[in-house]
Formats: structure tokens, C-alpha cells, sequence
């Protein structure tokens, strides 16, 4: 810990004193006292344990969020250090639960990062490469906080029985949530990689390498490295900004939809509303172990996040040196790879400890992958965010923000946004989008002859040639990224709306065109984009069912839960058809399947996802089955068409053997698995049990979860939907509606590890509280009173 650090520790605690720096709450329902003196923090939990945390100062503040996240997530945050701390080995085994060598591996990598010293060095730094003051204090007083509950509770008498009496639960420091942070910025770049870069070793003459790849290293290699970032990062998103031209009443509304893993701590949401008076005002949720709010909105300003398509990162071949693999060629000179050597603890299987020596291997364009390395190549990743520690700034600047003005102000000053789009509106009326994030700064014409083709390995760029480096723009702060000036932006007021599609289309109506290529300039459209875009259209005009044209806020959210399935209203008749026409098919394997019921079951279906949908799980089943089987996707009634990209393609042919395989193959599938073909979806998505509406096939309202999601030891996992917003900016604030799919503890046995996941499953919402008089009224308030 920090000198300041200690001394903050040392001097917060809890109090029964009245607040005088702060305004008095109104009765409450029940309120937590623990001791006396000094400035005071305030955490009162409204319905559902949702924190909103009152202080004078952002030490105070910080304090208070660490102290409610610990409340509810201590074994999630405890479980993350020991990994960014490189030990995992020490405590679980080299093995873990991913397999063999997985924790050694992961070890590595970040044991290699601490001794690498690039999050102190970039703290070394003012701001805007190093952190403000105001959010340096902040994160010095969430360590405390966290620390604080810690020291009181006791870890013998944690309530979480996965990390209770556990020695790797301790108290934690600033720079171990700095660590949070640049894991965070990293992950869809090289953090996927940290077992391929923990067990990168030269190749020698008689084998691949000189030591076992982990199980998780020899998966990648499988795989293949090319599908790496957003995917492997397993992250999605959909996101709209509603402006005055769109919406009944003439306020600016956005709805937030980010969808990430479930059993994840590095990717779940917390929600928060944090409250400095006259300083900071915002409400919205944040990343485990991250200081604030990411997705969210103040009283005049909305804001969400997609993850965007641009790219974050390059693999580059290197051709290595004849007779020496661990020196690559640059411009014809022989260049060595720079070593780290990194000692990890192990424990045995005998509970000893002993220490394993690794190194790591870096060449000028990255880290050096362990996948791909033969006596000839290799293969390293840059990452656009491996500076970057600027992230908090920005969503520090952009929560104090009060108009679509002074957000861009805060995005182009800090240039932290680490992998995501920004969809925003404010009380004007107007929205606003853009792609922020790091992007790497490469040209087109780079791209055409730099790109190297490979049988085996990534495409990846040349690295024998300075020429295919990244460039950089003048108003970039990191040398290699583009600046703000290259970088997408539309302002409209109408709207702006995103599904994790390049840029073009994020309003169809203002196309944007002429970026560079790094930022995807693909105009295909996936079926969610296309669905995004009709619904919004669709809710203009009055054709969706949901009364009169143009959106309110209570037909945003209506619109969010329609669980509308577009590749079935645009193909389910098409399959329905072929199969009434051909009620025997043939699957993959050779047999004849009778899809007469099937048929059937297909010809009923709503077409939606909703719970007590029949006919969905059939159709997920067959999608995906067909997806499976890769490009090209000529099975399409309709081909894509350049001129019609939010229409195509579409559709099924129902002669094309393909199709009927899939078919065929689904009602297999549900047989072996002794499900009926109309099964509910409710019976076979569940989270803790509750029935999940939702799917993978084309849905907006993306989930995939399997019977037992959200049970076990470790829990079994589930993604898509997280965190749900639903703000309507008014004149006399903001009008919001919010729900966390899977509540606000990771703790199974909290009352808050599912309670809002039975509101998700019944299509329900949560009435935010953003005022003081709002979180006043709440019924059966808790507020716990900290001192400091």
C-alpha cells in the first residue's frame, strides 16, 4: 500500500454520527452505524441493493464504492488480484480450472507485466497519460474502502463461502486496481493471449518447443489466432441514441445493451450511482474493480457503450534469423528478442511450494505468441491499448460532462476509450456517435502490402520491414493511433444506433464513408444490426404494434423486450415449406429423420424468444447448425446485395441440401438430448433456475445459457444481456429504467445474486432512483453511514 494509501486507511472508519457535510436522508427503513468522527460517506441501497454513494470528496467517495462493491462481490475482486498478481499457481496449482499448465501459464504472462513496470511507469505520468488527481484519490479510497470491510468482517466470517477463511483473500492497493483497470483495456487484445504469450518458448531442432504448452495455449494454436479480439474477448453490445426527431415527447433517450459474460468477474457489471453534490452526479454501472461508472448518464447527459469492429490490436510475422529463433529480421539486420525472466510459486500436489523460472519473449512489434513459433516464424501482437491507462480519465470527464460538446471535449483530451463505440445524447435533443477507441494507426495501402497470408498462424503483417510499423497523426497523445481527427463521428437528431456493425450504418440515412479500413469499412450487416435498424424504423412509423409513431420511454423498453427473432421472420416460412414438402430429410450422418412434428412446432412459433416460446430452441438449434458449417452462405433465399444491406440477405432455400442437413441434424440433436421438438425455452435457458427469454439465432435481446447456467462450484456460465438502461432526458431530468440481468452479487447465496433475474424472465424493469427525494422514498431503504 501507498504512503497515502495507509494514511487514508487509517483514518476512514464507520460512524453513528449525524452527517453534517452531507444532506440528511429521510427516515429509513433500516441504517447501519458502526462508529464516530470526521467527513462522512454515505451508501444508502434501494431496491434490489442497488448502492448510491454520497460523499464530499472523491477519497470519500472511492471509499464508499469499495466498501458497497466488497459488500456484495469480495471473493470477485480477490480472485482477480491473485491473478494479476501472478499467483495463481501459488494457491490453486500450476493447472487450475482451465486446464493443464493454465495457471502457470497466466502466471507468466502477468508476473511478467508487474516486472515489466508498465502501470507504475504510466502512473508515474500527469495527466492526461497518467490518471488525475481527483481519480487517483478516488482509487486510493476504493482500496481503502474495500479494505475497510475486509478488516471488519473478518475473512473467517465472510458471507460468501467460495472465498470464506480462503489465504488469498487480503487486503488490496491502488495499484492493484490500476491492474484491474489495464487488464480491462487489454481484452481484446492481448489479455486473451496470456496463456499463448506465459508459454512462448523457441523452437529447438528436434521439437516445437522446449517446454509443454498449457491446455489453453495448445486451444488456441487449434483454433487458430486469426478470430482473436472481440470474439475470443467474448463481448457484444446493442446500443441506440434517441433524438428529438425520433421520440414523441422531443427529449433524447438512449438504451443500453451491452452483452458479456455472466460468471465472469472481469466482465460484470456493478451498479452504482455516484454523488459528489456539485461535483459528480452520475448513475449507471461499471466494471468489476473499476472505480466508475462506464454506462450510464447525469441529469442531463445519456451515454452507452458497443464494442466496436475496428481493430485494437496487429499480430505481425516475424522471419526469424537461420539457426537462431529467438532474433527476427528487420530491414535485413538481425535484431534479438528481448528476454524477461519471470519466477512463479508453485505449489505441489503435496502442498510445498518451489519456484519455476519462465521467460518471456518481446520483439519491437509485441509480445511473442507461443502458437505459430517454428525456426523460421513467429509471431508477436501490438496492442493499441498497451499505454493506456487513460480509460478512467475519460469516463471520469464524461460523467461530469453536461452536453454532447463537452463528452467529445472529454474524449479527445484523454483519449482513453480502450475498444468501444460511443452512442450519447443530451437534453438538447441531439445525439451522437463515434469510434474513440485506440485504433491502430495503419493505412490502406499498408494493409494491401504489408498483410502476410499464412497455411499455418494468423494473418498478420510483415515484421521483417519498418514500413509496415504503425504511423501515427499528430493529435494522437500515443504515438502509432489514430487521433480524433480520422476518427468516425455523426451527430443527428433523429438517431444514432449500433450492433457491434462497422460505422457505416450507424444511421442509414447519413452512411459514413471514406474511413480507413482499420476501422471497418465491411458495409455487411449481421441480422441483429438489420433488426436494431427495422425496429427503430418500425417504431417511427407506428408498424410495430406498439401504438403511435415515434418512441416513448415506456415503448423503448417494450421495443428492448419484444425477444424478436429476425432470421425467423424473414426464413421460418421458408423452412416450414420444405419440410411440409419434404417431411423425411436426411441428416449429416446419413440417417432419415422424420421432421413431420417438428414441421409442426414451426408452423405454431410466435417467432419470438420470449419464456414460454415453443419452437425456439428448435429453430436456435437449426441456425447455428447451419452457421456451422462456415461460408459461403449460398443456402440464402436472397443474396446480400451492396445495394440493399439492411435487407440482405435473407431467407432460406429449401432445396439446398445444407439447409435440410441442419434440419434434420436439430431434431437429432433434441432427441439425443430427450427434449420434445416444441420445447419451451423457459425448460432449457435458466439462470439459478429462473427461465431467461432471449437467444443466439438472430435475436435482439442476445442470451445463451443452458439448463444449469448460474448453478455449480465454480458457477456455470451464461452471456449476452448484462446491464439494461432505458433513459428518457426531460427537462425536469432524467427519467430512467434500468435492470442488471444477473443482479448486484456474484455471492449464490445473496438475496441479490438473482433477484433481478426473475424481473428479467418476467419482462420487468426497475424504476431508477436518481434524486435525493427518490432514493428517500425508496421502501425498505438500507443506508450504512461511513466516517472518515
Amino acid at each position: 500500500m501507498s504512503g497515502r494509501s495507509a494514511v487514508l486507511g487509517a483514518v476512514l472508519c464507520l460512524t453513528s454520527a449525524t452527517m453534517a457535510l452531507l444532506p440528511a436522508p429521510a427516515p429509513a427503513s433500516a441504517a447501519t452505524t458502526v462508529a464516530d468522527g470526521g467527513h462522512t460517506v454515505r451508501i444508502s441501497r434501494t431496491e434490489y441493493g442497488v448502492p448510491h454513494i454520497l460523499a464530499q470528496d472523491f477519497d470519500g467517495l472511492g471509499y464508499g464504492y469499495g466498501y458497497a462493491f466488497a459488500q456484495d462481490n469480495v471473493c470477485e475482486l480477490a480472485d482477480q488480484v491473485v491473478t494479476l498478481r501472478g499467483e495463481r499457481s501459488r494457491f490453486f496449482g500450476p493447472d487450475g480450472d482451465s486446464g493443464t499448465g493454465a495457471d502457470l501459464a497466466s502466471d507468466t504472462y502477468y508476473g511478467g507485466q508487474l516486472r515489466a513496470g508498465t502501470v507504475r511507469r504510466l502512473l508515474g505520468e500527469k495527466a492526461p497519460l497518467g490518471p488525475t488527481t481527483e481519480l487517483r484519490r478516488m482509487v486510493e479510497g476504493y482500496a481503502a474502502g474495500y479494505n475497510r470491510y475486509l478488516r471488519d468482517t473478518g475473512v473467517d466470517r465472510l458471507p460468501d463461502a467460495r472465498c470464506k477463511g480462503k489465504p488469498w483473500v487480503r487486503p488490496i492497493t491502488a495499484l492493484d486496481l490500476w491492474n484491474v483497470v489495464y487488464d480491462v483495456n487489454r481484452v481484446t487484445g492481448t489479455v486473451p493471449l496470456a496463456p499463448d504469450i506465459g508459454d512462448a518458448q523457441p523452437p529447438t531442432a528436434s521439437a516445437p518447443s522446449t517446454t509443454p504448452a498449457s491446455t489453453a495455449t495448445t486451444t488456441a494454436s487449434r483454433n487458430g489466432l486469426a478470430g482473436l479480439g472481440l470474439a475470443s474477448a467474448d463481448v457484444g453490445s446493442n446500443g441506440w441514441a434517441l433524438g428529438r426527431d425520433a421520440t414523441r415527447t422531443g427529449n433524447a433517450m438512449v438504451l443500453a445493451n451491452p452483452h458479456l459474460p455472466w460468471a465472469d468477474g472481469n466482465f460484470r457489471f456493478y451498479q452504482v450511482q455516484l454523488t459528489i453534490p456539485g461535483t459528480l452526479d452520475v448513475s449507471g454501472a461499471g466494471l468489476y474493480g473499476t472505480p466508475l461508472v462506464e454506462i450510464g448518464h447525469n441529469s442531463t447527459l445519456a451515454w452507452t457503450h458497443t464494442a466496436s469492429d475496428a481493430q485494437h490490436d496487429s499480430f505481425y510475422a516475424l522471419r526469424l534469423v537461420p539457426g537462431d529463433p529467438t532474433s527476427y529480421l528487420l530491414d535485413g539486420k538481425a535484431v534479438p528478442m528481448e528476454r524477461r525472466t519471470v519466477p512463479v510459486t508453485v505449489r505441489g500436489a503435496d502442498g510445498g511450494l518451489s519456484t519455476v523460472e519462465r521467460t518471456l519473449y518481446t520483439s519491437r512489434f509485441g509480445s511473442v505468441l507461443s502458437s505459430g513459433w517454428t525456426t523460421t516464424t513467429a509471431y508477436a501482437i501490438r496492442d493499441a491499448n498497451s499505454d493506456n491507462l487513460r480509460s478512467m480519465n475519460t469516463w471520469l470527464a464524461m460523467g461530469k460532462a453536461r452536453t454532447l460538446g463537452q463528452l467529445r471535449a472529454a474524449q479527445d483530451t484523454y483519449q482513453g476509450v480502450p475498444w468501444t463505440y460511443t452512442l450519447a445524447a443530451d437534453t438538447s435533443g441531439a445525439t451522437y456517435f463515434t469510434d474513440s477507441s485506440a485504433v491502430p494507426h495503419l493505412t490502406d495501402g499498408q494493409l494491401k502490402r504489408c498483410t502476410v497470408e499464412a497455411d499455418e498462424g494468423p494473418t498478420a503483417l510483415d515484421g521483417s520491414t519498418s514500413a509496415c510499423a504503425w504511423g501515427s497523426d499528430p493529435d494522437t497523445l500515443v504515438p502509432g493511433l489514430y487521433g480524433p481527427s480520422h476518427q468516425p463521428k455523426s451527430v443527428r437528431t433523429d438517431y444514432v444506433a449500433n450492433s457491434n456493425n462497422g460505422p457505416q450504418y450507424v444511421n442509414p440515412e447519413a452512411p459514413i464513408t471514406g474511413l480507413p479500413g482499420v476501422y471497418d469499412t465491411d458495409p455487411h450487416l449481421d441480422g441483429r444490426a438489420q433488426l436494431g435498424l427495422r425496429m427503430i424504423a418500425e417504431r417511427r412509423d407506428g408498424t410495430d404494434g406498439l401504438g403511435a409513431p415515434g418512441f416513448t420511454e415506456a415503448t423503448l423498453r417494450a421495443s428492448m423486450f419484444g425477444n424478436r427473432v429476425l432470421s425467423a421472420e424473414t426464413g421460418r416460412d421458408d423452412i416450414v415449406a420444405m419440410c411440409r414438402a419434404h417431411p423425411s430429410l436426411t441428416a449429416t450422418d446419413g440417417t432419415e429423420v422424420d421432421v413431420t412434428r417438428a414441421c409442426a412446432a414451426l408452423a405454431r412459433w410466435d417467432t419470438r424468444a420470449d419464456t414460454t416460446s415453443r419452437g425456439i430452441v428448435l429453430w436456435s438449434t437449426f441456425y447455428n447448425r447451419l452457421l456451422d458449417g462456415g461460408p459461403p452462405d449460398t443456402w440464402r433465399r436472397v443474396a446480400y446485395d451492396p445495394a440493399r444491406p439492411l435487407t440482405t440477405p435473407r431467407g432460406f432455400n429449401g432445396e439446398d441440401p445444407r439447409v435440410q442437413h441442419a434440419l434434420a441434424d436439430a431434431v437429432q440433436e433434441l432427441a439425443a438430448r430427450d427434449l420434445p421438438v416444441d420445447v419451451e425455452l423457459g425448460a432449457v435457458q435458466k439462470w439459478a433456475g429462473v427461465p431467461l427469454p432471449g437467444c443466439d439465432a438472430g435475436c435482439f435481446d442476445v442470451v445463451e445459457a443452458g439448463p444449469g447456467s448460474g448453478t455449480g462450484t465454480p458457477t456455470a456460465g451464461a452471456f449476452g444481456s448484462s446491464f439494461l438502461m432505458t433513459v428518457e432526458l426531460t427537462p425536469d431530468g432524467p427519467r430512467a429504467h434500468t435492470l442488471l440481468t444477473y443482479g448486484e452479487s456474484a455471492n449464490p447465496t445473496s438475496p441479490h445474486f438473482s433477484d433481478q433475474t426473475r424481473l428479467f424472465s418476467r419482462k420487468q424493469w426497475v424504476a431508477e432512483r436518481f434524486t435525493e427525494a427518490e432514493i428517500a422514498g425508496a421502501p425498505g431503504l438500507e443506508v450504512t453511514t461511513l466516517r472518515r
